[in-house]
């Protein structure tokens, strides 16, 4: 009984290492589909207000009322309050549309990648700590 405990234990180990990649691969590829759902509540932020929502608040639902410019109701109250998944998002507005940003909350368990895309809906990516850029490689 104590070899088959002994075998079980070495298995178990030796897949942590596997397991925990999985899981950061898994919140990467949902930081990346995140922030293809940022770009669709952008789009149709703008078609209804004009203008490019300058917070992740503005995307959100309201607190109360009905939604308006100041929330309007375009993506879930996790991902407005600006953390979801492993990964903190953040929207700035730039002179010639807007960008997101996404990175871990903690590097490396997390996440091992930071990401950036821009209204031309490219997202580029920084494998390590320092956030992504428009200057930074496309993601693959």
């Amino acid at each position: 009984m104590l070899i088959v405990i002994a075998i079980m234990t070495i298995i178990l180990i030796a897949g942590i290492p596997y397991y925990q990649q999985g899981v950061r691969n898994a919140r990467e590829t949902a930081a990346i589909r995140t922030i293809h759902s940022l770009h669709a509540a952008q789009l149709q932020y703008y078609s209804q207000y004009g203008r490019h929502a300058v917070s992740l608040e503005e995307l959100g639902p309201p607190r109360g009322g009905p939604p308006g410019p100041s929330a309007a109701k375009l993506i879930p109250r996790d991902l407005a309050s600006g953390e979801k998944g492993g990964y903190r998002y953040r929207i700035t507005v730039e002179p010639e549309g807007y960008a997101i940003h996404a990175e871990p909350i903690r590097f490396g368990d997390d996440g091992g990648r930071t990401f950036y895309s821009d209204q031309t809906m490219v997202v580029q990516e920084n494998r390590g700590p320092q956030p992504a850029t428009a200057n930074s490689p496309e993601t693959r």
